[in-house]
């Protein structure tokens, strides 16, 4: 029995882990603007050549292209499946990988990031879905937690190779990780999506395959089908009714709130402008080079160290204590830089440096790895290409319109005044969540969904 646990998690795995190799795709992207610029602008001796309104695009660009995408690919959920869906994604991410060898200008970089759009969809499509569908309540969380580690893993690699050497090299684990991708022709189709279809038969194989015979994986895989069969025979949906109906409504804005707790924290901002950040707070441009490195270093451990508590502690708390923990840091920070500008205090690298890495350690053990883990949880099977271009286009939106302004929100309201932002901005989020948020913690995909009819 043991060994047969064994397998069915070692199967559990190699799933994941190509689907994991969508958000590295991702953090590729997102690690990419951070060392091009000033490396660009180091070759041209000019900071000209690459100005602050292009320098916002390069990393707002990749956001706004994946909307038409996020469309695309949810009109194709039903059709061609998850398999064939996550192997579109692998496509894009081959193409994405050339682009980064064949850039030498700004505008290129743009270009390549168009192209990213489609993983970046896929991410919030076929491979959060997949996620969910393949890997069973026992193994689910920790997956789900795992992907998001993946992403800043690729963000961390991509700043490491624009620090010590020229940022081209990103080119060579990107492709490496575009090939592994490839891995998704080895795989059985969803069972979800084979029992949407009325292939039973294929469904419960393909179930097997994944999660075994036990006790416990046959009643899910019973439940699963009694679900999808009675579903099938409600007819077709209209917009009215399905937008009034607390089983789309509720986990869509959830899911909102948990990303926009997310992003609204900053911490991406942070990444992306990490050396602009640094550099103003600590006037060294050394410092900010090694103080990224650390503030990535630090939030990767943290978010290991978040995926063994989730093992452990109800979602819920997890996501709540140490959202409020990062909130009192931003708070701390904020207040510490308005001293400091009053000259009340005097700045010292150390302290700044010391309320941003507590900051980092508690948005990566909790909300970070949660945001679209619970996403992934909540949005119902009954609507899930709803939910899905809802909440896609308003993460994707947020986070390219928070990358676009950012640089503006600096200069307007100094530091100080955008880490007030943030923190007033995640307390918000969290005391709305700690009012709604249900718990998801091992319960199957029919049990979340029965909590908000």
């Amino acid at each position: 029995m043991a060994q047969s646990n064994r397998l069915f998690f070692k199967l559990s795995l190699f799933v994941s882990s190509v689907l994991w190799s969508h958000y590295f795709s991702v953090g590729i992207s997102l690690g990419v603007p951070t060392v091009f610029v000033p490396q660009l602008r180091r070759e041209a001796k000019a900071t000209d050549v690459v100005s602050d309104e292009m320098v916002s695009w390069l990393s707002s660009i990749f956001g706004y292209s994946t909307i038409p995408s996020v469309f695309l690919l949810a009109f194709l959920m039903p059709y061609i499946g998850r398999r064939g869906g996550c192997i579109i994604v692998s496509s894009s991410m081959i193409i994405v990988s050339t682009g980064y060898y064949l850039t030498t200008t700004a505008v290129h970089l743009i270009i390549t990031d168009v192209f990213q759009g489609v993983a970046n969809a896929g991410t919030f499509t076929f491979s959060i879905l997949s996620l969910v569908e393949y890997t069973s309540p026992k193994y689910r969380g920790a997956m789900l937690t795992i992907k998001t580690a993946n992403l800043y893993w690729a963000i961390w690699i991509a700043n490491a190779i624009g620090t010590f050497t020229h940022w081209k090299y990103i080119c060579v684990p990107s492709f490496i990780n575009s090939l592994y991708s490839l891995l998704v022709f080895f795989w059985p189709e969803s069972p979800a999506w084979l029992a949407s279809k009325g292939r039973i038969d294929e469904c419960k194989r393909a179930h097997r395959w994944l999660k075994g015979c036990s006790e416990e994986s046959e009643k899910e895989l019973e439940k699963l089908v009694a679900s999808l069969e009675s579903r099938s025979q409600e007819g077709p949906r209209s917009f009215l009714r399905v937008i009034l109906d607390r089983q789309f409504y509720m986990p869509a804005a959830l899911s909102c709130l948990v990303m926009a707790a997310h992003q609204l924290s900053g911490k991406q901002v942070c990444t992306i402008y990490a050396l602009d950040m640094l550099k103003s707070i600590t006037k060294s441009e050394s410092t900010a080079y090694t103080g990224m490195l650390v503030l990535d270093g630090v939030t990767l451990v943290c978010m290991y160290i978040g995926c063994a508590l989730s093992k452990v502690m109800k979602r819920r708390m997890l996501l709540l204590l140490f959202g409020g923990i990062a909130a009192v840091f931003l708070f701390c920070l904020s207040l510490y830089l308005y001293l400091c500008s009053l000259k009340v205090l005097v700045q010292n690298d150390y302290i700044s440096m010391f309320l941003l890495v507590g900051f980092s350690m508690a948005i990566g053990a909790g909300p970070i790895i949660l945001a679209i883990s619970l996403y992934g949880e909540l949005i119902p099977s009954r609507y899930n290409r709803e939910s899905v271009i809802v909440t896609a286009v308003f993460f994707f939106l947020l986070q390219a319109t928070l990358f676009k302004i950012s640089p503006y929100i600096f200069k307007a309201f100094d530091m100080h005044g955008t880490f007030l932002f943030y923190g007033i901005s995640v307390t918000v989020c969290l005391v709305i969540l700690y009012k709604y948020l249900p718990e998801t913690k091992d319960k199957t995909m029919q049990e979340i969904e029965e909590y908000f009819k």
